[in-house]
């Protein structure tokens, strides 16, 4: 059961972190490369803005984004702007994500995202998350995967398992972690199952496109490429 409350506090907390890693930053580091191959540390700030207000959109029953070249174009507008500009626009926009959030709605009811992509209200508080999170990751400000809280690791591995379940293009793997955990992704495409043995963290490092599996073990084969978020 998705407590959509319990992850607007989670998204508040991860915000707050991400601010003050920011908060005290210069803008020559803003400048700087992120992650993020043709991004700087400014596109990654721009978009997680742009992102609070897509999502009020969704929640809003308007459309994510006009189009996606619109996208594009906001994030590429707003990349180069002065440090003190990004943060408050990344804490105005976090909070009136946050506010709409927090109204009475339904939240069993389905939203429409981008490229035809439904999902329950429900979600969306955790879809903020995971923006929040693996963006403050991909500033490359110290901020790392393992840093990441234990139950935002679990639960982005199990969103991120279902979303390759039967991808056309990727092998049947079950990734396990020496605890016990384990997910199931892909196998739609024809090959033999792999069998992926790590960290929950490393884990994710694959299943995100963070890492390149390196810290991984790998039984029954390659490690399966996994198509982008």
């Amino acid at each position: 059961m998705i407590d959509h409350a319990r992850d607007l506090e989670a998204v508040r907390e991860a915000t707050d972190r991400l601010l003050s890693a920011t908060g005290g930053t210069d803008d020559a580091f803003l400048a700087g490369a992120s992650r993020l191959p043709g991004w700087s540390r400014g596109h990654v700030l721009a978009h997680v803005s742009r992102n609070a207000d897509a999502l009020v959109n969704v929640l809003q029953g308007r459309s994510m984004y006009a189009n996606s070249e619109t996208r594009d174009a906001d994030i590429e507008r707003d990349a180069p702007r002065p440090v003190e500009e990004q943060l408050t626009d990344l804490r105005d926009s976090g909070a009136a994500f946050l506010a709409a959030a927090a109204a009475p709605a339904d939240w069993s009811r389905t939203v429409a995202l981008r490229n035809g992509v439904t999902d329950s209200a429900s979600r969306i508080p955790f879809r903020r998350w995971v923006e929040v999170e693996l963006h403050h990751v991909d500033l490359g400000a110290g901020y790392e995967l393992e840093d990441l809280p234990e139950e935002f690791v679990v639960r982005e591995n199990d969103f991120l398992a279902e979303r390759f379940a039967g991808h056309p293009g990727v092998v049947p793997a079950t990734a396990v972690t020496e605890d016990g955990r384990i997910w199931t992704t892909g196998g739609g495409a024809d090959g033999p199952a792999v069998t992926v043995r790590g960290s929950a963290t490393d884990i994710l490092g694959w299943l995100c496109g963070r890492r390149d599996g390196s810290a991984l073990t790998v039984e029954g084969g390659s490690l399966p490429a996994l198509p982008p978020l």
